[in-house]
């Protein structure tokens, strides 16, 4: 059996958001067969790219999971929502970014576990310039 694909939708096929906003998504499994899941866990979180150490902040975190072994039908699109922070915004510089996401894990049978992930901006701070000195 292949694996199932994950799909996360912005409602509204948004992804800018000012702070203070609620952030709504619906999520779902793309797979024509029930999947057997242990459990699954949905984020929003923001983390660091650049030069130097990487950070990474969870702001909002559900974990759903499967008692007894029992099959969860997740093809049915399943929604999330949460008010976003007012920090840290979005940022595209010149030495770090500071990108957010949506992130939703799938663990399914025998230890084995499917990521995706969906990039959204917070606020709308300008792309940083390099600085040439002449």
């Amino acid at each position: 059996m292949n694996d199932p694909g994950i799909t996360i939708l912005f409602e509204g096929n948004r992804r800018v958001f000012e702070p203070g906003e609620t952030l709504t998504v619906d999520y779902r499994i793309d797979s024509l067969s029930l999947v057997e899941a242990r459990a699954i866990e949905v984020s929003v979180l923001w983390y660091t790219t650049g030069k130097g150490d990487e950070d990474l902040a969870v702001h909002h975190f559900v974990r759903q999971t499967i008692e007894n072994g029992a099959l969860i039908d997740l093809r049915k699109p399943q929604r999330m929502r949460t008010t976003l922070p007012t920090s840290p915004l979005s940022y595209d510089g010149v030495i770090v970014r500071v990108r957010w996401c949506v992130r939703v894990r799938l663990f399914i049978a025998r230890g084995r576990e499917l990521v995706a992930e969906a990039p959204f901006q917070l606020g709308r701070v300008p792309p940083a310039t390099a600085v040439v000195h002449v």
